[in-house]
């Protein structure tokens, strides 16, 4: 890893838990800050693509996410680093509660948490706490935050949904009781709410011009309630960054120019900026193709990333689009590399939902009654154009459709569970599909091998 080594200006907002406001908070301080004129760099805590989406729209520029688990802990800084290049002030939104992460870590800040980022990051901390229906009792859940793990440096908090002048004078005086100050008081108010579906928020990219009005008003809102100047000078007193900026040419070599087209669009939006900067330091020639829109796969295309996304809102449009599902099926049967995650997984199959789909896989799948939802430690089963077999990875799950077993072939992954030993995805010739979202990261190998397998 090499690059710039002067630290960037950086704050983390958490919150107790979740559905506190965070998303609504830092979308909206983004903008603000972006509108008077600082360029701002966002960052999301763990795997969540939802987030990131109205990051982008109202930073001006891509968001990228910080997970321990997926990447390793040793990279959270190296990819804060590169994230911030050329920015101000760089943003972090936290996940859940500030100190919840993966369940069963025995560390004293939990592995993956909020907290345990801001510890990597050497970065402060602001509390966006729901106000509504509390006032003097703050003062005691901003007391016990603070003193829970005093090596996370709880510096501030943002008041959320506050019901009027009379309430914030109140929460002010909690918050200056618990030793902290008030960044901001953001009103109670219905306008800053956006469509959520099973799996959280709607996508900002298929939300449309409604996101754009969404961020908009978040903007306006965070504006007139937050004194920026006060988040900005806090972000200045993080400390000393560690290491060096990550590096996509350090983890990976040239191997040729094979074209690689990536799935995008509405329907496939799940995916992280770092896979595309691989790929392409890799020699690829990345190409988007839409698949509720095109139809042909790019010319001269050698391999084929289907990210996950929401394709089970699109199923009919997909299927309708049968010139392209026709030659994504004749291209996975040619034994040429294809790489689909979660959402990709489903298009290849037979049908989703009773739609039919691309067929190159023996598997049928439909909305299911029960999320499925964390992180897996997995074990690489079968030799494929991204993982050698016994490759050990963190992935995470994060779907509401399940599959029907398929017919004999080679599973992606074991893993072991509460239920016991779990055998998912396929591998079928060039064709690595499964459920599991990775980062590529924490293990750039996998993209330089499917680069060289494209070249075959």
């Amino acid at each position: 890893m090499v690059g710039t080594t002067q630290s960037p200006a950086r704050v983390v907002f958490a919150a107790p838990g979740s559905g506190q406001g965070k998303t609504t908070a830092v979308t909206g301080l983004l903008g603000a800050l972006r509108r008077r004129g600082d360029r701002v760099a966002p960052f999301k805590v763990g795997p969540d693509y939802i987030d990131p989406g109205y990051h982008r729209i109202a930073a001006g520029r891509t968001a990228r996410n910080l997970d321990p688990v997926l990447v390793g802990a040793d990279r959270i800084a190296p990819l804060l680093h590169h994230g911030s290049a050329g920015a101000d002030i760089s943003v972090v939104e936290g996940v859940m509660g500030l100190f919840d992460g993966r369940i069963g870590a025995d560390e004293e800040v939990a592995f993956g948490s909020t907290a345990h980022v801001a510890q990597l990051l050497d970065a402060p901390v602001v509390l966006v706490v729901d106000a509504k229906g509390q006032s003097h009792s703050l003062a005691a859940l901003l007391h016990g935050f603070r003193s829970y793990r005093p090596q996370v440096r709880v510096a501030g908090v943002l008041l959320n949904r506050v019901g009027s002048e009379r309430h914030e004078d109140v929460l002010r005086s909690a918050a200056e009781d618990a030793g902290l100050p008030v960044l901001g008081a953001v009103p109670r108010t219905d306008d800053l709410e956006v469509p959520s579906r099973h799996l959280g928020l709607v996508t900002a990219v298929e939300h449309g011009a409604d996101a754009l009005r969404a961020v908009e008003a978040m903007t306006d809102v965070v504006e007139r309630s937050v004194d920026l100047d006060a988040v900005a000078a806090l972000a200045r007193s993080a400390g000393e960054l560690p290491g060096p900026a990550w590096d996509p040419a350090a983890e990976v070599t040239p191997q040729g120019k094979p074209v690689v087209a990536v799935a995008g669009g509405h329907a496939f939006s799940f995916g992280y900026a770092e896979h595309v900067e691989l790929l392409e330091t890799a020699g690829a020639e990345v190409v988007l193709v839409d698949p509720l829109r095109d139809e042909r796969l790019p010319e001269r295309t050698a391999g084929l990333v289907l990210p996950g996304g929401f394709p089970e809102q699109h199923a009919t449009a997909l299927s309708a689009n049968t010139a392209l599902r026709s030659e994504i099926r004749a291209f996975a049967a040619s034994g040429a590399p294809v790489h689909a995650e979660c959402g990709g997984l489903l298009y290849l199959g037979e049908e989703l939902d009773g739609e039919p789909m691309c067929g190159a896989l023996p598997v049928r799948a439909a909305m299911a009654p029960r999320l499925v939802l964390g992180y897996r430690d997995a074990v690489a089963a079968t030799e494929s154009p991204l993982f050698a077999e016994g490759t050990r990875i963190s992935g995470h799950e994060f779907h509401r459709t399940a599959t029907d077993p398929g017919h004999g072939d080679a599973p992606a992954w074991f893993w072991r569970g509460p239920a016991g030993a779990h055998r998912e995805g396929f591998v079928r010739g060039g064709v690595h599909a499964s459920y599991l979202h990775t980062h590529p990261a924490g293990h750039p190998g996998s993209v330089e091998r499917f680069v060289m397998r494209c070249l075959r």
